[in-house]
């Protein structure tokens, strides 16, 4: 994990308006945004055109861009790229649903069919969980945020506790409880 001084430090330099400060932090939370899109990216169906380290730099550009904001610590850094990633694979996801890209129509093979029970959550699926992951924000704003540190960002019971800066049996019961408010809500 890259250092978390060295990482709030260039945070805390980048919201004062350095802008040499943005070079220094790509190398330092570089791989572990990288491992974090891999695992995303591991969850979608086959085929996905989007790969890791585009997703990490399309997730980086918008943290970083020209209204970027400050970040009061690595773990609110790593929480903000989460829910970049979220956007971005929603956008995708969205764009692949338009009539453009065929409107929901697909070539399906028997062996496709067989095998979608194995395969990731389709672009439909994936915009049906962000729209009810906006209705959780507005019931319970903590909840979500597990959802998109666990599901999008990929991140362990114990990372997304110690991103937060809560206990690991705090975001366990959370992620929990918001895992089964999805599953009703989508099921609806």
């Amino acid at each position: 994990m890259a250092d978390t001084r060295n990482v709030t430090r260039i945070l805390s330099a980048i919201a004062q308006g350095d802008a040499k400060a943005t070079d220094e932090l790509l190398p330092l939370v570089y791989e572990e945004l990288r491992v974090l899109a891999a695992q995303r990216l591991g969850h979608e169906p086959p085929g996905q055109t989007l790969q890791a380290t585009a997703l990490v730099h399309e997730a980086y550009l918008r943290l970083v861009g020209d209204n970027s904001q400050g970040w009061n610590s690595r773990g609110h850094f790593f929480a903000a790229a989460a829910e970049a990633m979220r956007r971005i694979l929603v956008e995708n996801a969205r764009r692949k649903s338009s009539e453009k890209h065929g409107g929901g129509h697909a070539r399906s093979s028997l062996e496709a069919s067989q095998a979608a029970s194995l395969l990731g959550p389709t672009p439909d699926d994936l915009i049906a969980l962000d729209e009810v992951l906006q209705r959780l924000s507005q019931v319970d704003p903590a909840k979500a945020q597990v959802v998109k540190l666990r599901y999008f960002a990929g991140l362990t019971i114990e990372q997304t506790a110690a991103s937060l800066g809560i206990s690991p049996a705090t975001a366990k019961r959370l992620w929990t409880y918001a895992r089964a408010w999805l599953i009703r809500e989508m099921g609806a």
